[in-house]
């Protein structure tokens, strides 16, 4: 399958003039919009959104990802193979989550351009078309072998917000893991218990928990949290206090 990760939004002629080159290119291949409010421009928040959706799906996925604010620039058009799943897109951190928190990649700049390709939309162009060889195993398009980008300094998680859903709910770039049982969300001069499920804190009420991601993720029972907290992707919430 192919999946679609964007941050072009439901509304618009972007996702289904990218639809239509998939499916004109690899019929019979099921293509899924995973993703079409990633946070606008926001590369960095969209790789660890990246990063935690993608394990869901099965070995030779190919993942079409497209949040690029520097199209048309000098950021190089890559395709990055992670423990057997291939993402395709720009060069511009949107993919660094992934290589990080998997065992074996490798990376490869793609050199092949299209007749025609326009300076503004190389989702459709130039990410598209490949996304769709690689989907049906054609690796004949011309490309070099790429080391990959400088991840040395990119972290694994990071503690800010990196999405809002449609419930207004945040989810983070900090994985959930045991060590974190029992202690406060802090950020803002707010803290944040931690909750199992929505039922066990009070209507209104700001807690946060695992979510079906396995990301720690706030949220408000029966309301808002990015209205009620003031929460948007990049707010960074500094450190896991224990409770009081």
């Amino acid at each position: 399958m192919i999946l679609l990760f964007t941050d072009f939004g439901a509304e618009g002629p972007y996702l289904g003039q990218m639809e239509a080159v998939l499916r004109l290119a690899a019929p019979g291949v099921d293509v899924i919009n995973l993703l079409s409010n990633a946070p606008a421009g926001d590369p960095r928040s969209g790789a660890y959104l990246l990063a935690a959706l993608s394990p869901g799906f099965p070995v030779g996925s190919v993942f079409l990802c497209v949040v690029d604010p520097g199209v048309g620039g000098a950021r190089l058009p890559i395709v990055l193979e992670a423990d057997g799943r291939w993402f395709v897109g720009p060069d511009n951190g949107l993919l660094n989550s992934v290589a990080v928190q998997s065992a074996e990649t490798r990376w490869r700049v793609i050199e092949w351009r299209p007749n025609c390709l326009s300076a503004s939309f190389h989702g459709r162009d130039l990410f598209a078309p490949i996304a769709a060889r690689i989907a049906q195993r054609d690796f004949s398009w011309p490309s070099r072998e790429y080391a990959g980008p400088d991840l040395q300094q990119w972290p694994a998680d990071i503690a800010s917000v990196i999405y809002i859903d449609h419930y207004g709910n945040a989810m983070t770039g900090w994985r959930y893991d045991s060590s974190l049982d029992g202690k406060t969300l802090a950020f803002s001069g707010q803290r944040i218990r931690q909750a199992a499920t929505f039922g066990e804190v009070a209507e209104g009420e700001a807690f946060w928990y695992r979510n079906a991601c396995n990301l720690v993720e706030i949220a408000v029972n029966r309301g808002r949290s990015d209205e009620i907290l003031g929460l948007k992707p990049g707010m960074e919430f500094g450190m896991v206090l224990p409770s009081i």
